[in-house]
């Protein structure tokens, strides 16, 4: 399976600064793709990691690029929730692109826009 990583460095964790959480979440996210054997997708060669931590950006390189892959791996809803609530079209644009929804952190899972994943 081919997917993409979105992490938050936004994230509104008080315990850790920015760099903690996206190491945090890295790590998180990354041990879940090895469990279920998710291979992570580079979109743009010119990318320096191998996550996305804007929506928008992973967006532009998926219509670049055309690709459609098989999961968008997120370390849980509250990292994306911001993004859906300001921009629910380009959430349904962005997850278009992607076979399904994968969330690392399963007990927040909430039906974030009336469709199951």
């Amino acid at each position: 399976m081919k997917g993409v990583l979105l992490l938050n460095e936004n994230e509104p964790e008080k315990l850790f600064d920015k760099q903690e959480r996206i190491a945090y979440q890295q790590m998180a996210a990354v041990s879940y793709m090895k469990a279920n054997k998710i291979q992570v997708e580079k979109l743009n060669p010119y990318q320096i990691n191998d996550y996305y931590t804007i929506p928008h950006a992973l967006l532009f390189d998926l219509k670049r690029t055309n690709a459609h892959l098989d999961c968008l791996v997120i370390p849980s809803q509250r990292t994306i929730e911001k993004f859906i609530q300001i921009y629910p079209a380009r959430w349904l644009l962005l997850k278009s692109y992607f076979k399904e929804i994968l969330f690392v952190n399963k007990s927040e899972i909430d039906d974030l826009d009336g469709t199951s994943y």
